[in-house]
């Protein structure tokens, strides 16, 4: 899939192709710190950082417009096709995600703004940093997935997702639970719920990112359908190109 992008007449062409490649990986780097700093400012009670995480979303969503327009002129001006169309179809929609992370990041990062202000929540922080640590590694994972073309690697991102799924909703169950057997803690541990749901869309958005990356490399699309035909799917499209 590589030596698909470093073949064109046009070397500016090329050129243009790595750039727009690179500023989605740059920003997806710093989607990745925000979610980090979101996640520790939460269990750590820092307020500080967590305003910091609020003041980067202005810069992301610049980087985002920032690619789109690159998107735009490059199809305008290329007409490209074949891989080279993938390539800029997968980052248009992937810089979506990317976004939408750094809006989850935020909304975390106001949670735990929230509980420095309330007092910490008795429960949920053991969840938050476990559930935390699954999907940075899946937002990590689909950006070098995206990186090196590996399509393997983006199908283990997506096929991850579920697990996270299901330890969200345990953990919210127990969370649940406890409100109830102690009320005067509802508001705390509501924001610690709510964080957790913001992990849990993360999650999602990687998994979104992964089954782009399918797309780039196998030309397949992979969304709306299960964790089983999808690897199917992968498995047929690397036998073809064998």
């Amino acid at each position: 899939m590589k030596d698909n992008h470093t073949q064109h007449i046009s070397q500016q062409f090329n050129t243009e192709l790595e750039e727009i490649r690179s500023h989605l990986l740059a920003m997806g780097g710093l989607v990745e710190k925000q979610v980090n700093d979101a996640v520790t400012a939460l269990i750590e009670a820092d307020s500080g950082l967590a305003q910091q995480v609020r003041e980067v979303d202005d810069q992301i969503n610049q980087m985002e417009r920032n690619i789109d327009e690159e998107c735009v002129r490059i199809l305008a001006r290329r007409q490209p096709a074949a891989s080279d169309l993938r390539l800029i179809i997968s980052i248009s929609k992937s810089v979506i995600d990317l976004e939408r992370i750094g809006d989850e990041a935020t909304k975390i990062a106001r949670r735990a703004i929230q509980l420095c202000e309330e007092g910490e929540s008795p429960r949920g922080y053991v969840e938050v940093r476990h559930i935390g640590d699954q999907v940075r590694k899946m937002v990590r994972e689909a950006l070098d997935a995206f990186a090196r073309f590996d399509a393997d690697l983006a199908l283990s991102v997506a096929q991850y997702d579920k697990t996270v799924d299901r330890e969200y909703k345990t953990a919210l169950r127990e969370l649940v639970t406890f409100m109830m057997e102690d009320p005067r803690s509802i508001s705390r541990v509501l924001n610690v719920i709510w964080a957790l749901r913001s992990l849990e869309r993360i999650g999602d958005h990687a998994r979104n990112i992964a089954e782009l990356v399918i797309y780039l490399v196998h030309g397949t699309d992979v969304r709306h359908i299960g964790l089983k035909r999808m690897a199917e799917k992968v498995e047929r499209a690397k036998d073809s190109s064998a």
